[in-house]
């Protein structure tokens, strides 16, 4: 089957729709060094509440991007890595970044041009 991705019914879109939420991003970036605790990712996402981390998580562990780990501890422990498909898709995010580091003074220049009366 090919692919169209501006076809309504076609099943990449949920990639894009994945992506297209606030946090994934900002949560596959922090992963991307490697398996972290909830706690630990909470305070990296600076602004994420508990409840959209939580939602984050479990979308991105449905779809197979990340891991959740928990051990048998009290409190429980549990730990989020990303898996292979998930590192590669942290390495396409990636990317983005990059550009947005390369780019920001651009946009914020064409902002301030925008809303200027």
């Amino acid at each position: 089957m090919a692919y169209d991705i501006f076809n309504s019914s076609c099943p990449s879109r949920h990639v894009f729709d994945r992506l297209g939420e606030r946090w994934t991003g900002l949560v596959l970036l922090a992963l991307g060094p490697g398996t972290q605790r909830f706690s630990e990712l909470r305070r990296q996402v600076q602004g994420i509440t508990q409840k959209m981390l939580t939602q984050t998580l479990r979308g991105l562990e449905r779809d197979g991007i990340v891991e959740r780990r928990a051990y048998p501890t009290v409190p429980v422990t549990v730990e989020y890595s990303l898996t292979p498909l998930g590192r590669s898709l942290c390495d396409a995010v990636a990317v983005l970044r990059t550009w947005a580091y390369e780019h920001i003074d651009e946009i914020e220049a064409a902002n301030a041009k925008y809303t200027r009366p």
